[in-house]
């Protein structure tokens, strides 16, 4: 390590659905983060390392920011909004939208009581004319004093270099936390939990909300076989929602495992044999005793 190594935490925020998942996946080089089109699929702060010759950044990915309807939602935006102390730098993700949302605005207003270094990242930048951009920046920079402002795409990967180049300048001098191979914090279960939740999510779309929620029951290796056993759980809220995420001849099932299964085998860089059960459990959202049941504490946040 040399005598000038950087270290430091890195808080992503912004509303649900913005692309914080999607940009924190790219700039570790590695898939650890749940992505989905539905809002609100982040729903524990996830811990990413990125470590380099010269310095080792801990991203923290929070759920969005957003107006809680329930226990879950409650933890969700307790866990963002205190992920913004005791932190080096905050990366704040926005769509390029010159007309600043109700909901931006309530980040906004959040923001204000940050004595952290505050950068604005307007992502999906690929999606708008330059013109647009230069509105978007100047709604914003009316709004906040942000220490930056930069434009990406998390998607395509632009201006990425920019970004880790800008922020290892605001990182302060300190230790490497994590081992240099460590990539994440999470624990192996909760990792194949989040897979398994996100091909559900994908493939179910709009038909069922984002009420579900995955429980490792058992995670073993076969003696003397590159076979991983995984026996899950997948909760949904309503009997209706049991029979579509089964679907026909257990065809939808199927497809969810397939799917997780490809990831899931990436990920350990084993061969596993994966069963899925569906679960009822009515109003887990609004349970204390479920939330910690599947990983949502507060006494974590």
């Amino acid at each position: 390590m040399n005598n000038n190594f950087k270290s430091g935490f890195v808080s992503l925020i912004g509303r649900p659905n913005v692309g914080k998942s999607t940009l924190m996946n790219s700039l570790i080089g590695e898939k650890i983060s749940i992505i989905s089109s539905k809002p609100q699929t982040t729903r524990n702060k996830i811990q990413t390392i990125l470590t380099t010759d010269s310095f080792q950044i801990v991203f923290i990915d929070t759920p969005g920011i957003h107006k809680p309807k329930s226990k879950l939602g409650d933890y969700m935006v307790k866990s963002a909004e205190n992920s913004l102390n005791d932190i080096d730098l905050v990366l704040y993700l926005i769509e390029p939208y010159d007309k600043i949302k109700d909901s931006d605005r309530a980040i906004l207003d959040r923001l204000k009581n940050v004595k952290t270094p505050v950068f604005l990242i307007i992502n999906k930048i690929d999606t708008v004319e330059k013109e647009q951009l230069l509105k978007v920046i100047d709604a914003y920079r009316q709004e906040y004093d942000f220490k930056e402002i930069i434009p990406i795409s998390a998607l395509k990967e632009q201006n990425k270099e920019l970004l880790m180049d800008t922020i290892e300048k605001y990182l302060p001098e300190g230790p490497q936390y994590f081992p240099e191979d460590m990539i994440t914090d999470q624990p192996e279960r909760q990792l194949v939990a989040e897979i398994i939740r996100e091909k559900a999510l994908y493939l179910l779309q709009d038909e069922i909300p984002h009420g579900i929620a995955v429980e490792i029951n058992s995670m073993k290796s076969r003696k003397n076989k590159d076979i991983v056993d995984i026996e899950a759980t997948l909760y949904c809220e309503k009997d209706t929602h049991k029979g579509i995420i089964i679907g026909k001849q257990g065809a939808m099932l199927k497809r969810i495992g397939s799917n997780a299964r490809r990831d899931i085998q990436r990920f350990l860089g084993s061969q596993i044999n994966l069963q899925i059960w569906i679960k009822v459990k009515k109003d887990w959202r609004d349970s204390d005793f479920l939330l910690k049941n599947f990983g949502f504490d507060s006494k974590n946040i």
